[in-house]
């Protein structure tokens, strides 16, 4: 597990850069919401081909990914994921549980009739393509994931876990920019106090998919040593590090070559 404490600073710094919501795709595509336990959970799908899934980070919705859907589209059919709690889809009714929002993840794309899928997924959303790989080994052909091996529990987090709360909200303004509603944003950074989630080496086995590990070499959310756990025990498995990159290995200077590089990964199991 990860155990480095980071200055408060950096994180926020690192943080107000996950999301990049100004920039619109073109392509036209439809919206739509699938109804779940009770739950509805919005989704966005453009494009034509192979099914290719985005999952956000946490405090983010669907919209960070939006500027992506043009080099993407040509070639697969997009879907763009609200995730539970977040954007448009329902508040979070109970304690945050990264399982249990897989659950439901996989039980909308069920719905949808999605039974083979590509995915990219940033921090939360990739926590989340883990665990889906885990419920459903067949469903995850090849996956991308920015920000995240599965693991990551706020508690190794003191500074942050300490400011990351509804009062301080003005200090993250990506979170309030992303969400519907006030209340969204307060149960969002309520329900932050409860993110825990471990792939042991046995759940990194069991991972069929092909998977890339995107992750900058300066992320303080992704130990050097959790990588190599994963590069370890994962079947399929290929890593890029970034240097002198953060959290968001996936956008700003690095946005291009990250589009070229997932492309060419995920085409590689067609």
């Amino acid at each position: 597990m990860l155990r480095h404490c980071y200055g408060i600073y950096t994180v926020l710094i690192l943080l107000i850069g996950m999301t990049n919501n100004n920039l619109y795709s073109q392509i036209n595509g439809e919206s739509g919401t699938i109804t779940i336990d009770g739950k509805h959970i919005y989704f966005e799908k453009y494009g034509v081909g192979e099914p290719l899934v985005f999952l956000h980070g946490y405090g983010l919705s669907s919209k960070s990914w939006k500027s992506y859907v043009q080099d993407f589209a040509q070639d697969y059919t997009v879907y763009l994921i609200d995730l539970p709690g977040h954007g448009r889809s329902d508040n979070f009714q109970e304690d945050l549980s990264v399982k249990e929002v897989a659950e439901d993840v996989n039980k909308m794309l069920d719905k949808i009739g999605l039974d083979s899928i590509k995915a990219i997924g940033f921090s939360f959303g990739g926590d989340i393509l883990f665990q889906l790989a885990l419920r459903n080994p067949h469903l995850i052909t090849s996956m991308v994931s920015v920000g995240s091996v599965g693991s990551w529990t706020i508690t190794d987090f003191p500074q942050l876990k300490e400011s990351f709360t509804y009062e301080n909200r003005e200090q993250y303004k990506w979170l309030v920019e992303a969400q519907t509603s006030e209340e969204q944003v307060k149960i969002l950074m309520e329900q932050f106090q409860n993110y825990t989630i471990y792939l042991t080496d046995e759940e990194l086995q069991q991972v069929e998919s092909d998977v890339l590990i995107v992750s900058g070499d300066d992320d303080p959310g992704v130990d050097l040593f959790e990588i190599a756990r994963a590069q370890k025990y994962l079947s399929k498995v290929d890593v890029w590090i970034l240097p002198n990159v953060s959290h968001s290995a996936h956008t700003g200077r690095n946005k291009d070559a990250f589009i070229s590089r997932a492309k060419a990964f995920l085409a590689k199991t067609r």
